[in-house]
């Protein structure tokens, strides 16, 4: 173990100094933070904890989670090593790091709000007043919170899935950072945002996983050529993911052409020119070195010199990326200010009353679920195509329903109801329907985990691919519980009734991370609860059909009641929001909240039949099973079971003959 810390400990100083100070000089070149403020300067000390505070916490975001994705997915274990303690106690470090990067950025954001120096008496009295309720620092603060959560993790993780849960409360706690940046104000604000948060976290997890690697090479040894190919597949995907969501991104903060010749084009160029430079760097990687990492120490010098020069252009994307972030957007000055409620509500214009057509002829596209929908179907078609392959069927009529699926979801979120939803009761509960009692029909009995199980190649190493977590899933205690019928019939209702009646709707309907965390939930508490009932993939114990189809109808007749609730009603749901929409062609949001109401009682009438009728015929399916199985024990046995049977009534006969007899 001292030698593999020994390793370890003399390389983070300088793989993290060189990108941060190359950082720093890019930001203060192109984001002018030298330069003195015309009114309200803070002073020098606050206008550079900025950018210093910004770099740190990339830094060690990138490194914390890039070592928890190197330990828990990418580098194998064996007896000799301690790869996991080590990327699990540098963690811990590099979160420290982050945590004091937002920290520093906190006080100077709240500095450059105020125009108070932290020197002065005032600031700390009016930032323990006023940094929870400013957006900038309130998203600092959310992000303070979680990164605080990974540090006590890392100090009790062991094994794999603790540090699977570092990564995800890493991304978790990049997400204020998407919502505090100029995206939310760009021209659609929500697209912005989702392309900024996917961005985020293809861009620490690719860094990160460089960081990682460049830090723990020589103890990697002699595995460092599985783990860096296993890296440059991650690599691969958070390229495409950093390419897409940054084209969205500057579509959506670039009025024009035009503006690629202001300042902020022009960091835009660096920042894309560095990435591209990355890429061909990562496709060399591959290319050329992986396969001999472990058999040429010459090759090893090779791979530490990419590593440094892949370092120094990470540097320079990350100074012109904090720049970029602190510098508003052309496209943000030209934006007409839309006066209406609605957009101030919901960010979105007023759409109008809805047309006849409305149905064939409304669409808005929102591009984080056609992304995650693009995403299942083709990684669903791929390892289909793969078990193909090997001479395996996988029947056709599977992948055609979970397209069909995933096709209906999009239009659910992109097409009328998605658009009218936001601001209209009875489109929202056309679209909540859709979600969470349709789509689940068509993706459940397609089987993905039994799919997914069968085409990933399994690693015998201790690391958790994509398998093995799908195994993990599958085995989990939370899982065994929340796949419990009744647990899930629970979910699906209660959950339905909790959130129309408490502020959760009116969160959901006003804010973006509101908006995507009830579509999250729809989706997944409808998949679970048809799962339960009709589910082939493996999983908890399947209940007996008639015990199901009771939970089935009484979970259905609440929702019918819930629906039957709504429509009587004459109190507003979500009032803070629906009274001051102001649509003058809707005066009165009531009657069409009581219509939702009715959609809710009625729509549900279909997907329940469906559901029973699915019930139903796997339970003669598991009836016409257990009477063959029975046959061929008997041709087996020669009706053994019978026999005994037979004579055991034969035995009770002769007993009552002899009682008569006496």
């Amino acid at each position: 173990m001292t030698s593999e810390r020994g390793a370890v400990d003399r390389r983070p100083g300088l793989v993290l100094g060189l990108p941060a100070l190359l950082a720093v000089a890019i930001f203060a070149a192109l984001g002018g933070a030298v330069a003195a403020y015309a009114i309200g300067d803070p002073g020098p000390i606050a206008r550079w904890s900025v950018p210093i505070g910004r770099v740190l916490r990339d830094l060690g975001a990138c490194a914390t989670i890039g070592l928890a994705i190197l330990g828990a997915f990418l580098a194998p274990e064996t007896t000799r090593t301690h790869r996991r303690a080590t990327a699990t106690r540098l963690a811990g470090m590099s979160a420290g790091l982050w945590l004091a990067g937002l920290v520093i950025a906190l006080l100077g954001d709240f500095a450059e709000i105020s125009g108070l120096t932290p020197a002065q008496p005032r600031y700390w009295s009016q930032f323990f007043g006023l940094a929870f309720e400013l957006a900038p620092t309130r998203m600092s603060i959310l992000s303070l919170i979680v990164v605080g959560a990974i540090i006590v993790l890392t100090g009790s993780a062991r094994g794999t899935q603790g540090l699977a849960w570092v990564t995800v409360l890493g991304w978790l706690a990049l997400m204020p950072q998407a919502l505090a940046g100029h995206s939310a104000v760009s021209r659609d604000h929500m697209s912005s945002i989702n392309a900024l948060a996917v961005h985020l976290i293809a861009v620490t997890s690719w860094v990160g996983g460089l960081l990682a690697l460049a830090i723990m090479s020589r103890s990697l040894a002699p595995h460092l050529a599985v783990t860096t190919a296993r890296f440059s597949t991650l690599a691969g995907w958070s390229y495409a993911a950093i390419a897409l969501s940054g084209l969205l991104a500057a579509w959506f903060n670039l009025s024009a052409i035009g503006d690629l010749a202001t300042a902020y084009g022009a960091m835009l160029m660096v920042k894309a020119s560095a990435l591209v430079l990355l890429g061909v760097a990562g496709w060399w990687h591959r290319r050329r070195l992986v396969a001999r990492l472990d058999t040429d120490a010459d090759d090893r010098t090779a791979f530490v010199r990419l590593v440094l020069g892949e370092l120094v252009l990470m540097g320079v994307a990350l100074g012109t990326a904090v720049a970029l972030a602190a510098s508003p957007p052309p496209a943000l000055g030209k934006l007409s200010p839309d006066p209406t409620s609605v957009y101030r509500l919901t960010g979105y214009p007023d759409p109008g009353p809805p047309p006849a057509d409305a149905w064939v002829s409304v669409w808005h596209t929102d591009w984080l679920w056609v992304a995650i929908a693009a995403l299942a179907i083709g990684i669903y078609v791929r390892w289909a195509l793969r078990l193909r392959a090997r001479g395996v069927r996988w029947p056709a009529w599977q992948t055609l329903i979970w397209v069909i699926g995933w096709l209906i979801f999009v239009y659910a979120m992109c097409g009328a109801p998605g658009v009218y939803g936001r601001i209209m009761f009875s489109w929202h509960m056309i679209m909540h329907m859709t979600i969470a009692m349709l789509v689940p029909l068509f993706l459940v009995p397609a089987a993905p985990i039994t799919l997914a199980l069968r085409a990933l190649p399994a690693r015998p190493d201790k690391t958790m691919g994509p398998r093995e977590f799908v195994l993990a899933l599958v085995h989990s205690r939370y899982l065994q519980f929340v796949a419990n019928p009744v647990v899930a019939a629970v979910i699906f209702f209660f959950s339905l009734a909790t959130f129309y009646f408490t502020p959760l709707f009116t969160y959901a309907l006003a804010t973006h991370t509101g908006h995507v965390l009830m579509t999250v939930h729809f989706l997944l508490s409808g998949y679970l609860f048809a799962w339960v009932l009709v589910g082939t993939d493996p999983g908890p114990k399947k209940w007996s059909p008639l015990i199901l189809l009771v939970v089935l109808f009484a979970t259905i007749s609440f929702h019918a009641f819930l629906g039957v609730i709504i429509t009587g009603s004459t109190t507003l749901l979500a009032p803070d929001f629906y009274s001051n929409l102001g649509l003058g062609w809707l005066p009165d949001p009531i009657p069409d909240q009581q219509r939702g109401g009715a959609i809710a009682w009625g729509i549900g009438e279909a997907p329940t039949l469906a559901l029973a009728i699915m019930v139903t015929i796997q339970w003669l399916r598991q009836d016409r099973r257990e009477t063959v199985r029975l046959d061929r024990q008997a041709d087996r046995d020669h009706d053994a079971e019978l026999t005994a049977y037979n004579a055991y009534l034969a035995s009770l006969a002769e007993r009552d003959r002899k009682g008569a007899g006496r």
